[in-house]
C-alpha cells in the first residue's frame, strides 16, 4: 500500500528537462557595405523579440525565440540580423498557469544566451564591432503580456 502512495506521489511531481537546443534560422545582411565601413561607428541599435511555442507530444514542447537586430548609422542600415533560436523541452505535471509561464518566460531565458552568442559571432564575422546584447527580463515581458491579455485590449 505504501508503494502505491509513493508511485502516485512520484507521478504527480512536476518535471522539466531540456532535450535539445538548436539554431532554427539565422540571417545576416549588410546592405550598405563596404561604404558603411567609412562612417564613424556610432550606431542606433534596435531589437524586436518574439517567442512562440508548439506542443510536439503530450509533454514535449518546442519553444522558439525570434530576435531581429537592426544597426543603423543615420538613415542607412549597417546590418540586420534575424535569428530563431529553438529548444525542445520535456515538461510534465504543471498546472496550466505554470506551464504557460514556463513556456513564455523560463524557456526563453534558457534560449537567450545561445541566441546572443550567435548574434555576436555573426556580427563580428561581418567585420563589425562585437555586439553584446543586455540580458532580457522575460518574466517581466511575460507578466506584461498576461496583463494586456487579461485587460482585453481596453484603453488605459
Amino acid at each position: 500500500m505504501a508503494e502505491n502512495n509513493e508511485n502516485a506521489q512520484n507521478q504527480a511531481q512536476p518535471s522539466f528537462a531540456l532535450q535539445r537546443l538548436y539554431l532554427k534560422d539565422l540571417s545576416f545582411e549588410s546592405p550598405n557595405s563596404p561604404a558603411i565601413f567609412q562612417s564613424e561607428w556610432q550606431p542606433q541599435v534596435g531589437m524586436d523579440l518574439n517567442t512562440n511555442n508548439s506542443q510536439l507530444s503530450d509533454n514535449q514542447w518546442e519553444v522558439v525565440l525570434t530576435l531581429t537586430i537592426t544597426a543603423k548609422l543615420g538613415d542607412k542600415t549597417a546590418f540586420l540580423v534575424e535569428i530563431q533560436q529553438a529548444g525542445i523541452f520535456l515538461i510534465d505535471g504543471l498546472p496550466p498557469e505554470q506551464l504557460a509561464h514556463t513556456l513564455g518566460a523560463f524557456c526563453p531565458n534558457i534560449l537567450f544566451p545561445y541566441a546572443r552568442e550567435a548574434i555576436d559571432s555573426v556580427v563580428t564575422k561581418g567585420s563589425f564591432p562585437a555586439l553584446m546584447l543586455q540580458p532580457i527580463n522575460f518574466d517581466a515581458i511575460y507578466a506584461e503580456a498576461v496583463k494586456k491579455q487579461q485587460g482585453g485590449g481596453q484603453p488605459n
